[in-house]
Formats: structure tokens, sequence, C-alpha cells
């Protein structure tokens, strides 16, 4: 077994009361450890984006234990008021849509959360370089996000997530507006950076295609989570 990056005790999350009450996760238990790289599936509606923001400190579990690494953010109440600092300092989102600050260049948006940490200028723009030579796109450091295409700037999204170092990434359907063979790509990517950066990787999806190359999947059945190995005989696309 790996370090654990994540885990989660009789994880529980509820919207509304009395008649409204919609009960969304009944007692998630799992664990993912640094290195992996973790499909999270489930039909549409049945809280795959909620679990992710209650993992990543955005939406406040309604009852349950959480850990980050080593420490226990979450015991039936957030252990401390700074959820937004854990967030920065310890999570990399990316999404379906990349979200970049237009009237940013490249480099800017990449070094923004490190500088917001307090993190100097200098240092951040060498990590960022080194992030864009890494998704090969160093050449659009100095562009703005409109003059590139759809696949450079999820890659440009994806230096963002990771220019914090964080132990985490939580990516939310992440290929969902890429083909193919773009979409093999980012998660072949993901993957790398899993082992590379020694972070745990959990990826929303709903495009099966995906699952081979993953380490494992998650999956939310009748609103428990469930751990399932990847499909035999497909490792082989790694």
């Amino acid at each position: 077994m790996g370090q654990q990056a994540i885990k989660v005790e009789d994880l529980v999350k509820h919207f509304g009361k009395g008649e409204n009450l919609v009960r969304v996760i009944e007692g998630a238990e799992f664990q993912v450890n640094k290195g992996e790289l973790v499909a999270l599936i489930a039909p549409s509606g049945a809280g795959k984006t909620t679990l992710l923001m209650m993992i990543g400190c955005v939406e406040e579990p309604t009852s349950g234990r959480m850990w980050l690494g080593d420490e226990k953010v979450y015991d039936n109440r957030w252990l401390t008021k700074e959820q937004r600092k854990i967030r920065r300092e310890k999570i990399g989102f990316i999404f379906q849509a990349h979200y970049l600050i237009p009237f940013l260049n490249v480099i800017e948006n990449v070094t923004l959360v490190p500088q917001t940490n307090g993190v100097p200028a200098k240092e951040a723009e060498k990590f960022a370089m080194e992030l864009l030579k890494y998704f090969d796109i160093a050449d659009k450091a100095y562009n703005m996000p409109s003059e590139l295409s759809g696949g450079q700037n999820q890659r440009v999204a994806i230096a963002r997530a990771l220019a914090n170092k964080p132990q985490i990434i939580l990516a939310d359907e992440p290929t969902a507006a890429l083909d193919l063979d773009r979409s093999v790509s980012v998660v072949k990517m993901l993957k790398k950076i899993a082992i590379d950066q020694n972070v745990a990787v959990i990826m929303v999806t709903h495009d099966e295609a995906m699952l081979p190359l993953c380490d494992r999947i998650l999956k939310i059945e009748n609103k428990k989570v469930v751990s399932e190995a990847v499909p035999e005989g497909s490792r082989h696309m790694i």
C-alpha cells in the first residue's frame, strides 16, 4: 500500500430538510493513496461532483470523518476554519472547462495560486516554466488563453493545478470537451503526474474508454462508494 492521501469514513451528505430531504451519499468509506489515479463513476445526479467537492473542502459533509494526508480535516464538523487554506495548499482542481483567466497570459495563470500562497514571484515563475516544459507548452508561456487550442488550454489548466505542489488532484470530467486521442493523452498525463509527483488523482468521468488507463475505479452505487478493479486485459493500453 502507498502512503495515504485521502481517507473517508462513514461520510454522509444530505441536501434539504424534512419532506425536501435528498440523501446523496450514505456512509462512504474509501482510501486513495499517493501515486494512484482513481476514476470516480456513477449515474448522472448520483453525487460524483458532490463527493469531489467534499474531498476538496468546498462542500461541507452532513457527517462522517475525512483525512487529507495524515491530517484529519473533518470529524462531524470542520476541524479548521481554514478550509480555503487547505484547498490552496493541498489540492489542485481541474475542471471540464479550463477556467483560465482570459486577461492573464499562460504563465501568469499558472503562477497565480503559488503567489497567493506567498511564494516569491521568481520562484513561482521558475516552477511554472518547468511545468509548462513538462506539458510541452513552454513556447506559449506569454500567449493569452484565447490564442491557444482547447487541448493546449486544458494542459495549462493541469499545470495550474500542479503549481501549488498539491498532495491531491481532483479532476471533474477533464476530458469531456476533448476528442478520444486528446482524452487519452490527458488521462495518461494524469497517470504520469500521479507517479512522478507522488500525488493522488481522483478523476470523475463518464467515458468508459478512460477506465483502463486508471489504477482503480470508485463507483457510487445505492448512495455508497464501492471500489472496483480496472477491467481485466486492459492494462496494456497504458
